[in-house]
């Protein structure tokens, strides 16, 4: 019966579009409403703004967007257990152009905030991985993640105030098709706190630099945990309402070049994205092997207590490139392939190399020029440490399963419209090693279908 009612809000908006309707006048367009599209809005009467509030505010520089993202997945075989959850993430998004509403010339200010719930966490609770099956998983609450004010001089902008890393560093947008797109696995893994990335986000600032011919440099500093030190398995349960604001740990940076090419509507090359990063954290990191007393961990006569080490890095790399553009075809069209490659110190790190890519076939097939389809794979290998403290352990009789070796993550999915704004997307999941021998938890089988309503 819950279930029932969860799905009762989707019957409704299909029964609204499908009588739908009268549409807004002609010489309007979605843009006068402050509507980005695609969006249901531009299904509904009046694009949804019947009393025209919407358009109001639109033209005093206010927009506001509401998306709603719900997951039911089921764990066919393997991993922890099988069963079948369902997942909701409502975000509402507002944006304020401060020149149009206060006079403030080149200041933008923004926020979004997320209502999360669920009755399950397919990748903790049911197949017991690190990799991100759905990308929406979180502890179910109201919550604040971005809040901040931006400034531009030129061709630099400023942005300060609480900012998520993975809104615009470390992310492949061909990628964003498939749900286990996400905050890459070795910084969710290694970093406190998992880093400053969905669901949290962290006190700081970001500087963008856009240099000539279609290319930028950004840089980012941010306080290294967006959670208190936490000893529960997730880390957004000790900052459930994303208003912590914390200022007094250790520096979290991330800088960024980006090139760009064909990526204009009036392009007819292929499109290329080129991504070349890297991170520090200035905290100190537990030695995944060694203790304090130069002893093995795993050994009865070390110390107990890890080596530390102060900072952490790593090096990643990004490429979008556009394999086929049909004839009218923009950067988003055709075939496409992307790669995210990330590799980080050994002896500190759970995960210390990270490879994930695949492809993506968009406006393929002639009568459904808006679906899109594809496939992607991720693979987290285990640090060398790692490994060699699981030897140590089987060494001395403490462990009974092999070393942890790699998982992987292959997702094949096809993302349909129903109407501009809304997409229905089946998807499958293979994972192979969860949590990385396959011994412990065996391979597990994920299927089912995400709905994304944007209005």
């Amino acid at each position: 019966m819950s279930l029932l009612r969860q799905l009762i809000p989707y019957a409704v908006l299909a029964l609204l579009v499908a009588v739908g309707a009268v549409p807004a006048r002609a010489q309007d367009r979605p843009s006068d409403f402050g509507i980005t599209v695609p969006s249901i809005a531009t299904s509904l009467p009046q694009y949804g703004d019947p009393f025209g509030y919407r358009k109001q505010l639109n033209d005093h520089g206010v927009t506001y967007s509401l998306i709603d993202t719900s997951d039911m997945l089921s764990n066919l075989s393997g991993g922890i257990r099988r069963g079948t959850i369902f997942q909701n993430k409502l975000e509402g998004q507002l944006y304020i152009d401060l020149e149009k509403l206060a006079g403030w010339k080149d200041w933008t200010f923004y926020a979004n905030a997320f209502g999360i719930s669920n009755d399950g966490r397919m990748r903790r609770d049911y197949v017991g991985g690190m990799n991100t099956i759905a990308a929406i998983e979180a502890t179910p609450t109201v919550r604040l993640s971005e809040l901040w004010l931006e400034r531009w001089f030129g061709p630099v902008s400023l942005r300060f105030g609480q900012l998520a890393a993975d809104a615009e560093f470390f992310y492949s947008d061909v990628s964003q098709i498939f749900l286990q797109s996400d905050w890459p696995t070795i910084g969710a893994v290694n970093l406190p706190g998992g880093g400053p990335a969905y669901p949290l986000s962290a006190v700081g600032a970001r500087v963008k630099y856009e240099l000539p011919k279609d290319a930028s440099l950004l840089f980012a500093i941010l306080d290294g945990d967006p959670a208190p030190p936490c000893p529960r398995a997730d880390p957004d349960t000790c900052n459930r309402y994303g208003v912590n604001f914390r200022l007094s740990d250790p520096a979290f940076m991330m800088g960024e070049f980006q090139w760009r090419r064909n990526r204009g509507n009036n392009d007819t090359g292929l499109a290329t994205t080129l991504k070349i990063g890297g991170w520090g954290h200035l905290g100190q990191f537990a030695d995944r092997r060694f203790a304090n007393n130069g002893m093995l961990l795993a050994s009865p006569a070390s110390s107990g207590t890890p080596l530390m080490h102060r900072g952490d890095y790593g090096a990643y790399g990004v490429i979008d490139q556009q394999l086929y553009r049909p004839q009218g075809g923009d950067a988003n069209s055709g075939i496409s392939i992307f790669n995210r490659s990330a590799i980080s110190l050994s002896d500190r790190n759970l995960v210390n190399v990270e490879i994930d890519g695949g492809i993506v076939f968009a406006g393929m097939i002639p009568k459904r020029p808006a679906d899109s389809f594809g496939a992607s794979v991720i693979y987290s290998r285990f640090s060398g440490s790692v490994r060699a403290f699981d030897q140590d352990q089987i060494n001395f009789g403490n462990l009974a399963t092999p070393p942890r070796d790699y998982e992987i993550n292959l997702e094949l999915t096809y993302a349909a419209q129903i109407v501009p704004g809304w997409i229905v997307q089946p998807v499958y999941t293979y994972i192979w090693h969860p949590s990385g021998t396959g011994i412990r938890y065996p391979d597990a089988q994920v299927t089912g279908v995400r709905s994304i309503v944007r209005f």
